[in-house]
Order: C-alpha cells, then structure tokens, then sequence
C-alpha cells in the first residue's frame, strides 16, 4: 500500500475534471445559467454506448422532464464548470433539450385592477 503524498492528492483532483471533460472548454455563459432549463431528447434510442459515466447519469437523470442547471449540479455534485462542459457537450450532439426559463410576467397596471375592483363592486355590491 502506497501513502499520497498530498501533491499527489492535489494532482487526482486537478486531473479528473480534466479527464471527465475530454479537455473541453466551457460554453459561453449565456448558454447555461444556473436557471436555464435542460431534458432529454424524445429520441433516446440512439444514445451510443461511448458516452462517458457522467453523461449517461446526465441523460438517465434528465429523461424525466426539464431539470434547471443548479438542480443538475446538486444531484451530481459535479463541478459546475464540468457539468456546463458535458452538458453543452449532449446538447450538440442532440441528446439534450434546453430552454431559456419563462420570463417574468409584467406586473399587472395598479390603476386598472383597481378599476375592475370598483366595477366588481358596483356590479355585485
């Protein structure tokens, strides 16, 4: 049995994510917020059988409807560069939906809800 030295240690941590993403960079920041919104493909019968561990729990975790990115990271505990990477990473290769979230609705005009309220009681008391 061999000690790790703690350079070592140090090293296994830098390289996994390296080797987990193939070398890949991150997608540009717009791509993949922690907000944005990600499922699987409806055609998952052509998931090829070189995806990665991560990739396949990627998908397997995604085929049950649309996760946000900050979901995804929580339940992987991957890195969250490392996560955007594999996830941009299916999203080319078309295993993978996503959608921006829905923005926020537009706060409704205080003076025309007040109109209706006034129109609802004069109507019904």
């Amino acid at each position: 049995m061999t000690d790790n030295t703690p350079d070592e240690h140090e090293a296994a941590e830098l390289v996994r994510p390296y080797v987990i993403t193939r070398g890949r960079d991150l997608p540009s920041e717009d791509k993949f917020s922690l907000i944005t919104l990600v499922t699987t493909a409806s055609d998952q019968r052509q998931r090829p059988n070189r995806l990665s561990p991560e990739e396949q729990q990627l998908l397997d975790m995604c085929a049950g409807g649309y996760l946000s990115v900050a979901e995804i990271a929580g339940h992987t505990q991957l890195p969250l560069g490392v996560l955007k990477i594999l996830l941009s990473s299916l999203a080319e290769g078309g295993y993978l939906i996503t959608r921006a979230p829905v923005p926020r609705a537009h706060l409704a005009d205080a003076q025309l809800l007040q109109e209706v309220l006034d129109g609802l009681h004069a109507r019904f008391g």
